[in-house]
């Protein structure tokens, strides 16, 4: 049974009555709760295939809520996208979205009919998050016709959509870009914030078929968005809005007249914000009295920093003795936090009662200091606020972190100091207009304005139908960023990913952003073992080979600007040579390699000594790193709770720290987090021979010693999961399989796949033919004897080795490009129409991410180099007639389902291996 008729059967057997009742399961309301009116409206609007264009409903209101109701509608056999992709900020340090993802995916997993309907063929449902467990784990590339949740930042998911693919290999890039250009539904949170994104979005799912190509047979549903804004800012058509029956619900009535009290306070130009701030902040608890929450907004990261000193000193931590009790408790929560770290952070503001919806009782008060990382994707909560004025939308945003339940009586100061420095008229003139709407506000039955979410809302009402106000708004909100159109030679340029470089390929950054002033970032990475030889880098090509076999992880990332990367390696590396130079710091030298930056996507390696760092010249620096990824060693140290400091002497946890022989570090000590599912491990050895273990298996062997005559003594080994098949390497390396088998297997899941997303017939012949032509080119002597095949009886050929992989022998050769002869001879394929032979043959030759349009002839020997030439020209020639004819997200679609089905048939046999399976 297919998902869709499973989906069916259970809302025939249900009938439209439990509808809600399934929404407040999924929802994880509690006996007698009940969805929102508007939450059950838009289900019902999902279930008839409706999807509004945006939703305007005031912050606190759940609108995270819409993940459950795709997932139910779904699940109703509403014909919906089969994925949600969920776009957050990048500044979002700690989302919500992630726990809403992760609590859908246990609720399915709890529940048999929903588990039923939606993944009839059983397991888990997809999920891919921003941090935790599931933290940019692919899941939902394994299967097309699966419905998958994907939270992603505006960076990640645009970047990918867009063929660019941020921290992807360019031969993943177009089956990333086929999945989510096609059959998904985009919600874009905080839309208002990012104009250029949404005007993206709607460009890609309104297309008049410039984008998409002209054939529709065979092909998905487009893409779909729905925008989300608490603002009123978005132009995605008439919004979904609150109705009157919501305005009656008890819960949005007593949110949307939550008291939050606002004055404004205007202090001179020469004030110190900071210390302001925290005396305004400490008042609010009545000098530490009364045990409060209270969060304070600064737009400066080094004001926010201040800020915490000032309440540190003002409570009394600074003089805190051992075994006293602290007077108050005071969090910093600023960007540029590692992704490891991202998890306790969030268990941090649910200790103090930061989160909404956390009951903490409290002794003492606590204060969180917050940038603009809390103005989005997490639902703080807090007494009391005390914040700057900054740019309307984002006042907005602020004024939903405090009494978000509307429980309380939140006391809000919003401290007004006069800009400075060259963009200060244009800045004042954005202020002022702030400062009108904040008056505009009703006037509060106890003194200051009434800023509560309904009083909002009815100011952007009115805005509509008075051009005035809306003025007003406009001038008081940050300006939209201009923003380059996106045509089609341009997403062609994007979609030739297996082109290294091409001079029409521009970055993606402005059709993301649009021109902004943006500060370049800089990624840092801690690691204990670095691929040395005889403690000295390693030879080019076993650097890079390192790099791919054990790539950067995403838990382990801390991305930030590249200026803090400059000041905080200058200082860390100053500071710790010092200490090697007096001998307090014994297991570094100042000749040792301490790091190693990747430019270019890693195509460019540099290696540092410790030495080398601090005397590495600033105008230097401030050239080499944007954009790049440092990788440092641990005893590098500079790491204090996820966040860069100079001062911190002490080695971070690492993916590949000493416990990682299952891939993780102890999930139970309260201190750390837990480094989930990371595909591969890295070790040293001076055994010749790789491990006997049915859950590893050996990607790559380099040098890790060697003797004075050359002779290696030890080895570095990256050994991958068994699931993992990140190359072709690895998804050609297990049982035995003969080639025939795995083929007729791949067929068969061709098969299911083509019924599953609905290919018409000719449409599922055309995915089986090159499913079972796909690869011929391993009958290739070279093929066969650099995987070290067995020599079975008559010779038959195979698809999966145990290996060794002997690289040197196989040279280069691409077996999807040995296949093509075998396919061009095969009658069933003559048989076909020309343009559906054309399809075929691009499936088998990109069906390793190459072929876009280049593919080498390297270590082929089945013609003489110019017919190899020509061959290769006409693949290029070829994808450039199918792309014209299908749209670069409709043909990496094609190739997505051929690539499904072939990994599908591999980790069956990988299965096998295990005791598994068939």
């Amino acid at each position: 049974m297919t998902g869709q008729s499973a989906a069916m059967r259970l809302a025939e057997i249900l009938g439209d009555e439990a509808a809600p009742g399934l929404l407040a399961a999924a929802l994880g309301l509690k006996e007698g709760e009940t969805p929102f009116p508007w939450q059950t409206r838009l289900l019902q609007r999902m279930r008839d295939g409706d999807i509004p264009r945006s939703l305007d409903v005031p912050t606190g209101l759940g609108k995270t809520a819409t993940m459950a109701i795709w997932l139910v509608a779904r699940a109703l056999g509403a014909r919906v996208p089969t994925r949600l992709v969920y776009v957050v900020d990048r500044r979002a340090v700690v989302d919500q979205a992630t726990d809403v993802a992760a609590n859908l995916r246990s609720w399915v997993a709890e529940t048999p009919s929903i588990q039923e309907a939606l993944l009839p063929s059983g397991g888990a449902l997809p999920v891919s998050t921003l941090r935790g467990q599931f933290v940019d784990n692919r899941e939902w590339l394994e299967d097309p016709s699966t419905p998958a949740i994907v939270v992603g930042t505006i960076d990640l998911v645009g970047s990918r959509l867009l063929f660019e693919g941020y921290r992807a290999s360019r031969r993943i890039r177009p089956y990333m870009a086929g999945l989510l250009g096609q059959d998904t539904l985009f919600v874009l949170d905080e839309a208002h914030l990012v104009p250029p994104f949404e005007r993206l979005l709607e460009r890609v799912v309104l297309d008049d078929r410039t984008l998409r190509g002209s054939q529709e047979d065979g092909r998905p549903p487009p893409p779909r968005l729905l925008s989300l804004s608490a603002t009123g800012r978005s132009r995605g058509g008439e919004p979904f809005d609150l109705e009157a029956e919501d305005l009656a619900h008890p819960i949005v009535k007593q949110r949307l007249g939550a008291r939050k009290r606002l004055v404004l306070e205007e202090l001179g130009g020469k004030a110190d914000i900071a210390s302001v701030a925290a005396e305004r902040a400490w008042g609010l608890t009545s000098e530490g009295t009364k045990p409060l929450r209270c969060v304070v907004f600064l737009a400066k990261r080094e004001d926010a920093e201040k800020v915490v000193e000032h309440l540190i000193r003002l409570s009394g931590l600074d003089k805190l003795k051992k075994g006293d009790e602290p007077r108050a408790d005071v969090e910093l929560l600023v960007g540029g936090r590692r992704v490891f770290e991202r998890t306790q952070a969030a268990r941090r503001l649910e200790e103090l009662g930061f989160l909404a919806g956390t009951e903490r009782e409290r002794r003492r008060p606590a204060f969180l200091v917050a940038t603009s990382a809390g103005e989005v994707g997490v639902d703080l909560d807090a007494d009391h606020m005390v914040s700057d004025l900054v740019a309307w939308e984002r006042m907005v945003q602020r004024l939903g972190r405090v009494n978000r339940r509307g429980s309380g009586d939140a006391q809000v100061l919003v401290l007004d100091v006069p800009p400075s420095g060259k963009d200060a008229a244009p800045d004042e003139a954005r202020r002022a207009a702030v400062r009108e709407l904040l008056r505009r506000l009703p006037e509060g039955d106890s003194g200051g304005r009434d800023a509560s979410p309904g009083a909002l809302r009815d100011l952007q009402r009115v805005a509509r139908s008075e051009a005035s106000l809306a003025g007003t708004i406009s001038r008081a909100s940050t300006p939209e960023p201009l923003y380059p159109p996106l045509d089609r030679p341009t997403l062609d340029a994007w979609s030739m990913t297996s082109l290294a470089h091409h001079p029409g390929r521009p970055a993606v950054a402005p059709w993301l952003r649009g021109w902004v002033e943006a500060r370049p970032q800089t990624t840092v990475i801690w690691r204990r073992l670095l691929p040395l030889v005889n403690d000295e880098p390693p030879s080019p090509a076993h650097a890079k080979a390192f790099f791919e076999a054990a790539p950067l992880h995403a838990s382990e990332l801390l991305e930030t600007e590249t200026h803090r990367v400059v000041e905080w390696l200058g200082k860390r590396a100053k500071r710790l040579l010092g200490a090697v130079k007096k001998g307090r710091e014994g297991s570094l030298k100042a000749r040792s390699v301490v790091a190693a930056l990747l430019q270019d996507g890693g195509e460019k390696i540099l290696w540092k000594t410790l030495e080398e760092l601090a005397e590495w010249p600033k105008r230097e620096l401030d050239r080499a790193l944007p954009g790049a990824e440092l990788v440092v060693d641990a005893r590098f140290g500079g790491l204090s709770f996820g966040l860069l400091d100079p001062s911190v002497d002490d080695a971070p946890p690492t993916l590949d720290g000493d416990d990682q022989s299952d891939g993780r570090v102890d999930a139970d000590a309260p201190e750390t987090a837990t480094w989930f599912d990371v595909p591969y491990r890295v070790r040293q050895t001076s055994e010749p021979a790789a491990i006997e273990d049915p859950a590893w298996r050996e990607r790559l062997r380099i040098p890790r010693e060697r003797s004075a005559d050359g002779e290696i003594l030890r080895w570095w080994v990256v050994e991958k999961r068994q699931s993992d098949a990140a190359t072709e390497e690895d998804r050609s390396a297990g049982r035995p399989q003969k080639l025939a088998e795995h083929q007729q297997w791949t067929v068969e899941r061709a098969a299911a796949l083509a019924e599953r997303v609905g290919l018409p017939q000719e449409g599922a012949r055309i995915l089986k033919v090159a499913a079972r032509l796909h690869d011929e080119g391993k009958r290739a002597a070279r093929w066969q004897s650099a995987f070290n095949a067995p020599r079975g009886e008559g010779g038959e050929p195979y698809a999966k080795t145990r290996g060794p992989v002997n690289v040197r022998l196989l040279d280069g050769y691409r077996h999807e490009f040995g296949s093509l002869p075998h396919a061009e001879r095969d009658p069933e394929l003559l048989a076909l129409s020309e343009e559906d032979r054309d399809l075929v043959l691009h499936l088998i030759a990109s069906h390793h991410g190459f072929a876009r349009p280049s593919i080498s002839t390297k270590g082929c020997e089945d013609a003489p180099p110019s017919l190899l030439e020509e061959r290769a020209r006409q693949v290029a020639l070829r994808f450039l007639r199918v792309q014209g004819r299908l749209g670069p997200w409709g043909l990496a679609w094609w190739e997505a389902l051929l690539r499904a089905a072939d990994q599908q048939a591999s980790r069956e046999n990988d299965r096998l291996d295990a005791g598994r399976g068939r």
